[in-house]
């Protein structure tokens, strides 16, 4: 019988307690775990090996978690949860704008963050997978295509590469094509957890990255209109 690979985990935290605590967290959830003390480390390791998910501390002593993000961000669409001390929106933002898809802020309960990256790891493992597509799995609105078994995104036939995050939110509103979606419901659809003050922040961060990938211009958007005060829309 053949035995299922286990998901592979990147963490990455100039703190050895923090780092081997969430490792040994995660590998009691039979996660794959590689640990990382400096960027430089975790460079290597990005550059040399294949992940499903990475934790990434933002000040680390060499390169900064940012820099990591963009790294990952270049050839990579795996889920990327930032783990920091810097509880500023400003990097809450910063760090969104770059592709990531969560962000938890020490001191942080191991559980939770357990928690957060097995759902990542859902959203990735269900994205990643590839079957047959056929006509009826496909989404179309004035040439935006989604193809729900493939997951592959396309623009007037270009193929447009997202994050599971991204492709999630546009697919919700391809799905809701026609009716304005609101940013609570948006939300909750996509991350599954309860509206907070910061999560119109979270979308709205997501959406600007979004329309950037899918050549949308906000101030004549040709896919995503923001209905102010209500939410977003995807007319057919």
């Amino acid at each position: 019988m053949e035995t299922l690979a286990k998901p592979r985990v990147l963490v990455v935290d100039d703190e050895h307690a923090i780092t081997d605590l969430v490792g040994i967290y995660l590998e009691n959830e039979g996660l794959e775990v590689t640990l990382a003390y400096t960027g430089a480390d975790a460079a290597r390791h990005i550059l040399t090996q294949e992940f499903d998910l990475a934790v990434l501390d933002i000040m680390l002593p060499d390169i900064d978690g940012f820099e990591l993000l963009r790294a990952i961000r270049a050839k990579h669409n795996y889920p990327v949860i930032m783990l920091t001390a810097r509880d500023a929106q400003a990097d809450k933002i910063e760090g969104l704008s770059l592709g990531a898809d969560d962000y938890v802020v020490k001191p942080f309960r191991p559980l939770e963050l357990v928690a957060r990256v097995k759902a990542q790891l859902r959203r990735y493992t269900s994205y990643g997978t590839r079957d047959e597509a056929t006509e009826e799995d496909e989404l179309s609105a004035n040439g935006l295509t989604i193809n729900r078994a493939s997951r592959q995104v396309t623009v007037d036939g270009r193929v447009v590469r997202t994050t599971p995050l991204e492709y999630s939110i546009l697919l919700y509103l391809v799905e809701h094509c026609g009716k304005v979606v609101p940013v609570e419901e948006l939300f909750r659809a996509v991350w599954h957890e309860e509206f907070m003050a910061g999560s119109n922040n979270t979308v709205m961060v997501h959406i600007r990255h979004l329309r950037e990938k899918i050549g949308d211009d906000a101030s004549n958007p040709r896919f995503i209109k923001n209905i102010w005060g209500v939410g977003y829309t995807i007319e057919a």
